[in-house]
């Protein structure tokens, strides 16, 4: 298989379906900003603990499922989606990751430890994901549900991840002065 076909030289992209649209539209606004989010979090790994590279391999096939999901405007049953299922592994992650920390009572400047700073850029990027996501169900078909109370929590996990390898490598938690 080539890498390059030339089908999108014309500024139009495919879509799961075949479809053609505009490289700028809102779609592909979506998933391609999910497709940041991913190699964000591949810059990431490895990192030298087991259960957080587990989870961020995970995150990365799940966002692989996101971006099926928002590139095919009208899936049918057998298609990839993301469902209640990977936010319900997302907030259980969260929930277990988040009982190594001490609770959070301010802000807390993105910064720390290399991996650490990574998965704060990479919650900034999740944000404007679903931000992007948002978008496309306000102004195109229907978008599931599903897909953006995923990046939601996603940008939370993330924020959790980069809180927890920060102490796990020794990184104290800076906070904003106002």
């Amino acid at each position: 298989m080539k890498i390059y076909t030339g089908r999108g030289d014309d500024g139009l992209t495919d879509l799961r379906d075949m479809s053609q649209v505009s490289k700028a539209s809102p779609r592909i606004e979506a998933y391609g900003t999910v497709d940041e989010v991913n190699a964000l979090v591949g810059v990431v790994r490895p990192v030298h603990y087991d259960d957080l590279e587990n989870c961020l391999r995970e995150i990365q096939n799940q966002l692989h499922v996101l971006q099926a999901d928002l590139a095919t405007p009208e899936p049918s049953d057998d298609d990839p989606v993301v469902t209640g299922a990977h936010v319900d592994q997302v907030e259980a992650w969260i929930d277990e990751f988040d009982a190594e920390l001490e609770p959070l009572e301010q802000f807390v400047l993105p910064s720390g430890s290399d991996p650490g700073s990574k998965l704060h850029h990479a919650r900034a990027v999740c944000r404007r994901a679903e931000r992007r996501t948002v978008d496309l169900a306000g102004s195109q078909s229907e978008v599931n549900e599903d897909a953006v109370v995923y990046l939601n929590r996603l940008s939370d996990l993330l924020f959790t991840l980069a809180r927890v390898i920060n102490k796990r490598e020794g990184n104290r938690e800076e906070h904003p002065t106002y």
